[in-house]
């Protein structure tokens, strides 16, 4: 099999997951989960967003986080920028890395963003250009990219149209993500391997939800194309608002263990990774979403 030797794993719990939480989650919380995660390996937790407190008030803290979270050299902390504004609020809590944020369809984008998929492309050419030139990061997630809650079916073209716009803005990498967990391995192999006639490869990132339990299987059809990196969520945080009652982001637990059993090196430690998870759930007072940690912790028992 040749698949990758090592992964990149990209943890969104503290962002993508808590943002679903209907109740707003503590600073000091969120901290604790933050260096949880930080001192299990992970080598990049997206820390937070900032979105308009209006829309996303579970994340309305987000400087006050980024300035209590221990950082640890050669760990990225990046967040979630969707304009200008965002942006500005972002340098002056000093981050380093950015995510911009579009879509594969017409209709997701102007439900979820309120603009069509040019302008959101031409507003985010201006954050990056300025990100850029302060010697900020800038990675580019594309949503809906294996099905759409609002169009259907999403045509690997125009995947492909949008995560070029990113790469040739300056993304240094670019996530191709299935955002209602839709996908099946099959698609997930089309999308990737037409962006990848594009873009090298080792520049792409997948991003799967386990809404029809296809997210691990998604995973492994696009480590078969060479895609190395990978996001996920601690103890499954994270629900599908598009595809009521669906689970959200496939858990890192349950990707860490797949890498594992393929012997492919992660850096990660899966103790702490299930401590951190544990760490999370009891606050919120719910059990894991991670098949493997709850495997894990019922064997501990």
């Amino acid at each position: 099999m040749n698949l990758p030797k090592k992964v990149r794993m990209f943890e969104v719990g503290p962002r993508d997951g808590l943002q679903n939480e209907k109740n707003v989650v503590p600073v000091e919380i969120k901290v604790g989960l933050i260096d949880r995660l930080t001192e299990a390996g992970l080598p990049v937790v997206e820390a937070t967003s900032f979105v308009s407190p209006k829309w996303v008030p579970q994340l309305a803290d987000a400087p006050e986080v980024l300035a209590k979270i221990r950082r640890k050299p050669g760990v990225s902390y990046p967040v979630l920028v969707p304009n200008r504004k965002g942006l500005d609020g972002a340098i002056a809590a000093g981050c380093d890395e950015i995510v911009i944020f579009g879509a594969a369809s017409e209709a997701f984008s102007k439900r979820n963003t309120n603009c069509t998929i040019a302008e959101g492309l031409a507003r985010f050419a201006e954050v990056c250009d300025e990100a850029l030139d302060r010697g900020i990061r800038v990675r580019g997630d594309i949503s809906v990219c294996l099905g759409c809650p609002y169009d259907g079916e999403v045509d690997p073209a125009q995947v492909t149209a949008v995560a070029r716009e990113l790469y040739a803005m300056g993304c240094y990498e670019v996530c191709i993500a299935d955002t209602i967990g839709v996908g099946t391995p099959g698609k997930t192999r089309a999308v990737f391997e037409d962006v990848a006639r594009h873009i090298p490869v080792e520049k792409l990132a997948g991003h799967f939800h386990d809404t029809y339990g296809q997210a691990l299987a998604n995973t492994y059809a696009a480590l078969e194309c060479g895609v190395a990196v990978f996001d996920s969520s601690i103890a499954g945080l994270g629900g599908c608002p598009y595809a009521k009652g669906a689970t959200g982001n496939v858990a890192t637990e349950d990707v860490l263990f797949m890498l594992e059993g393929l012997n492919i090196e992660t850096g990660v430690d899966m103790g702490k990774l299930v401590e951190a998870g544990r760490y999370i759930c009891d606050f919120l007072g719910r059990p894991t979403g991670s098949r493997v940690a709850r495997a894990l912790m019922a064997k501990a028992a």
